[in-house]
């Protein structure tokens, strides 16, 4: 049986989904004791629905956070300093799990840390769902990002993202912008 993964940014939606089924394992619950996962767009819709509130009320539950020049939305995280960059999934307790596990952010769902394959999931969701190929600066750190040995997969490679090679040397080379 072949256990390799290959996924590329084509990859649908569903079949990413059936590689990240749900899972409590301790790999997995360990990622929202450090942080939490960004919703794709409308899905804050659906977990306002869940917990039964409106969207203004569910904004004391999630914080926007900025990847690759794009303004994302994520739950908050409970941070036990201010000096700590992580802490604790609002929507984790240690002993239920995740308190909004249908509805919890795309993000979260495909985040598998005891797959060996989780790192082209998150590359995967970076390209689909944060990653505007129109923006300079987003390629410019998506570009850092790749030099510091950032996962890449198929259809993630920046000359597969910006074919017009005059266009992305524009771009890294800060000749354009926005």
């Amino acid at each position: 049986m072949n256990t390799e993964i290959n996924l590329s940014k084509s990859t649908p939606l569903s079949d990413v989904l059936k590689l990240a089924p749900s899972c409590g394992c301790v790999a997995c619950s360990h990622g929202c004791t450090m942080g939490s996962g960004c919703f794709a767009d409308g899905e804050t819709k659906k977990l306002a629905q869940f917990m039964g509130i409106t969207e203004d009320e569910l904004e004391k539950h999630i914080e926007s956070v900025e990847l690759f020049n794009k303004k994302m939305v994520r739950p908050k995280i409970e941070r036990k300093s201010t000096e700590k960059p992580y802490g604790k999934c609002t929507f984790y307790d240690s002993n239920k799990g995740c308190t909004v596990h249908p509805a919890k952010p795309l993000q979260c769902k495909i985040s598998m840390g005891c797959k060996p394959y989780s790192a082209q999931l998150t590359s995967w969701f970076t390209l689909n769902h944060i990653l505007n190929v129109n923006d300079p600066e987003a390629i410019r750190q998506y570009a850092s990002f790749i030099e510091n040995g950032g996962n890449v997969i198929d259809g993630g490679k920046l000359e597969q993202l910006v074919p017009d090679e005059t266009m992305r040397k524009k771009m890294l080379n800060y000749e354009v912008l926005k």
